[in-house]
């Protein structure tokens, strides 16, 4: 059985990437971009994904506007943000928010909890914050 696979947008300043790393130890297949317009072209291409997992600093443009775009291309992906600052209130095209200022051991325990909780809301804990329509927007 094929694994599932998480789109992986990174920092495209970034050397190495601990985060990148650590994703693919969690089972998923991790495909990995620092472009925004590869991102959009790979999602359009991926059949089966399990989500989206964006740096606040990836790609040219704007964390938000990236996830817009995506959003766009395929609403029924979870859109995972990951960003050292506190996020309180989400726009409605972004799933969840997880800090990158924890241990790493943690914040891939989050990205995989956020994936599972906005795939199947009955999991759904207090990890993600409320999401507001106009933020972002």
């Amino acid at each position: 059985m094929a694994r599932e696979t998480i789109l992986y947008i990174s920092d495209p300043a970034a050397v190495s990437d601990p985060i990148l790393a650590a994703l693919k130890t969690t089972g998923y297949e991790v495909v990995s971009t620092d472009s925004s317009t590869q991102a959009i072209a790979l999602l359009f291409i991926m059949h089966s994904v399990a989500g989206i997992v964006l740096r606040d600093r990836a790609a040219q443009q704007t964390s938000f506007d990236v996830a817009r775009s995506l959003r766009a291309l395929r609403p029924d992906v979870p859109i995972v943000l990951l960003c050292g600052d506190r996020i309180d209130r989400l726009p409605t095209y972004v799933d969840a928010w997880v800090n990158t200022a924890q241990p790493i051991e943690k914040l891939t325990s989050e990205v995989q909890h956020s994936l599972t909780a906005e795939r199947f809301p009955e999991h759904r804990h207090q990890l993600c914050p409320q999401r507001d329509a106009s933020a972002g927007n």
